[in-house]
């Protein structure tokens, strides 16, 4: 099966909820995702994996199973790599005439005959 971790581990999430909304809360996703995620691993594994009748949700037997079997890719799996940090500081500004004189409307530049016009 070509599951990855961060499907199994939603599928954990909502499995010991028994609530997709509380779940979704807990991982931090927006509940449509892990609606999402729930049906591509069901289409994956070829049968229903939780109880979505109306009534409480509850594990189905294929999904007790794969509960078993995804507790134990999660744990054997390599922690995730934190996101590189960006380097601190801001943007580069260009700096704006410093070490000249201030330009005055109307005058002439130095060093210049005339301006024209």
């Amino acid at each position: 099966m070509t599951m990855n971790t961060t499907q199994l581990a939603r599928f954990v999430a909502a499995a010991e909820e028994l609530h997709f909304p509380r779940a979704a809360d807990a991982l931090g996703i927006p509940l449509a995702s892990l609606y999402t995620t729930l049906d591509k691993l069901e289409a994956e594994v070829g049968h229903p994996l939780l109880t979505r009748d109306g009534g409480p949700t509850r594990l189905t037997p294929a999904g007790e199973l794969l509960l078993v079997e995804a507790r134990a890719r999660l744990a054997a799996a390599p922690p995730p790599v934190a996101p590189p940090k960006p380097a601190g500081g801001g943007k580069a500004k260009a700096s704006k005439g410093k070490g000249r004189a201030p330009v005055v409307k109307g005058q002439p530049k130095p060093f210049k005959k005339r301006q024209g016009r």
